[in-house]
Formats: C-alpha cells, structure tokens, sequence
C-alpha cells in the first residue's frame, strides 16, 4: 500500500493508526465550543481534529437556504446553515488554540472557495467529504494544492471511486470506507470492504465510523484500516444532525486506548516462546518436547 505523509506522520505500511477527531459542526457555531472539543481530542490522544468548511451560497440554492426549518439561529435552512459556519475570525483561533496544544487541524472543504480560505492556514491535508466524491471540478482544484488527500468513498459505488481516483491520481491519496447514516446500523458498516478495497487499489485505506459505538472501529483497524476518524461531542443528546453518531468524550478516550491496544497486541505473527513463559513450561508441562 505504502504511506502518505500528513506533517510530520506517515499514515500506511506498518504505521501507528492515524486517529481523526472530527468536530466537523459539532461545535454548534460556538467557538468556545470547539476549543472545548479539541482540548478533548488532545486528551484522548487523538492525532488530528477536522472541522468542515463551507460556501454557504454557492453550497445551496437559495431554495434549500429558504426551506422552513426551526433551529437555534432563525425559522429557516439558512439561518441554520449560516450560524453553524465559522469565518476568519473563528478560524484564526482555532488555528492558534491548535498550536498552542500541539494538535494537527485541517478541514473538508466543500467548494472551490472554501480550499482558497482555507489555504492560508497551510493545512497538511485535505479530507474530501464522500457528499463530494462525484464533484471533478473541486476534486480537481483540491489536487492542484499539491497536499494529500483523504478520500471519504460513503454512498460511492466501484465506479464512481474509480473515477475519483482517476481524476485525483493515487499519489498521497488515502480512501476511507465510510457509510453515510448517521448513526449508522452495524449490518451497514460492511467493515469487510477495507481488506477489498486495499487490494483493490493498492493504496492506504481507513475507515470514517458513523456508527454509535467503539468495537466496530476498532475492528476496522484490525481489518487494515490505517486511519480511522470519528465525530466527537460533549454530549450525544446535543441539538445537531450528527451529535448523535458522535463519541463522548470517554468514548473516543477508549477508542484511542483500543487501537494502540490492539497495535501493541498483534505482534508480527511469528510465533515463538517468550521469556515470561520459560517459567510457566517447567512449572506445568508434565512431558518436555522431544529431542
């Protein structure tokens, strides 16, 4: 498969599992609230935290922005979608509070204009979100970037990832098997597309959960998955439409303890006699081996 560099980690072949916290709108257009986030990723361990950027007009049509919609912010969609969108001076201290904590941050842009925003920043990736998997254009202008990319492929078929790929190229591209139900069913996580899909195209694979619990995720690792990514929240019965497919803050604790768990626990699959069981062998075989 190989590796693809994001700052100064290698994400791939025989690396410790890049593990994404991602706020995306979690933080409910509270800065406050998103440093509180990150500050739990950090604690967690986490690798990384992402947050989703958008265009608000040029993402939706004046109908959709338009449609009733009662929420914290006003009576339609719009004001919804305006209120939960940081601007410069929200990003400008989500950038500083990550370095101050030494956390890596970077974000799925969903329009042309969001990767220019977001390019002042210096991100060390970019996640493309599987809602814009089909968009060559913006595919295309996120390339041109010259920063690697993390591919979400939910609600994709072979066919349109092949496209993607295509368009992208496979150089410093990482793809996430992903679902996009949020939460997602355990019978629609189909974990076992991971192992298919890196010997389908031969490059890293990960793993974006939108799932309510933690096993699973950790299975993706064990199924190959060189990254896995989560949303996280303070609390799961919080007002927003993915609060309820994100992990607590003891969730993604035990996540991050799992996966390195499980890494420390997989070996390299030769098997051998360790020292500690020297003891156990005279203490209880009652025959030895024979010469």
């Amino acid at each position: 498969m190989g590796t693809v560099k994001v700052g100064h980690r290698l994400i791939g072949d025989d690396q410790p599992c890049f593990i994404i916290a991602e706020i995306g709108i979690n933080h409910n257009g509270d800065i406050d609230l998103a440093k509180r986030l990150i500050s739990v990723a950090v604690a967690a361990g986490c690798d990384a935290v992402k947050f989703q950027k958008r265009t608000i007009e040029v993402v939706y049509t004046r109908e959709e922005l338009a449609k009733p919609r009662e929420n914290p912010f006003g009576p339609t969609n719009g004001d919804l979608k305006f209120g939960l969108e940081f601007g410069q001076e929200e990003y400008e201290e989500i950038d500083a509070f990550c370095k101050s904590v030494k956390m890596t941050w970077f974000a799925s842009p969903w329009d042309e204009g969001s990767v220019d925003f977001l390019e002042q920043f210096k991100p060390p990736v970019y996640k493309v979100a599987s809602a814009s998997l089909t968009d060559d254009h913006l595919l295309r202008y996120i390339r041109r970037t010259g920063k690697p990319i993390i591919l979400s492929t939910g609600m994709s078929t072979y066919e349109e990832i092949d496209h993607a790929i295509e368009v992208l190229g496979k150089e410093d591209l990482i793809l996430m098997h992903a679902t996009s139900t949020y939460p997602a069913n355990y019978d629609e996580l189909n974990l076992r597309a991971i192992p298919i899909m890196a010997q389908r195209y031969g490059i890293p694979i990960g793993y974006s959960g939108h799932e309510t619990g933690i096993p699973t995720s950790v299975c993706a690792t064990a199924l190959g998955a060189c990254c896995v990514e989560r949303h996280i929240t303070l609390d799961r019965a919080s007002w927003g439409s993915d609060q309820a497919a994100s992990l607590e803050p003891n969730g993604i604790t035990r996540l991050v303890r799992d996966i390195r768990l499980w890494e420390s626990a997989k070996g390299d699959g030769l098997k051998r006699v360790y020292e500690r069981e020297f003891p156990i062998i005279k203490k209880l075989r009652r025959v030895g081996a024979a010469v």
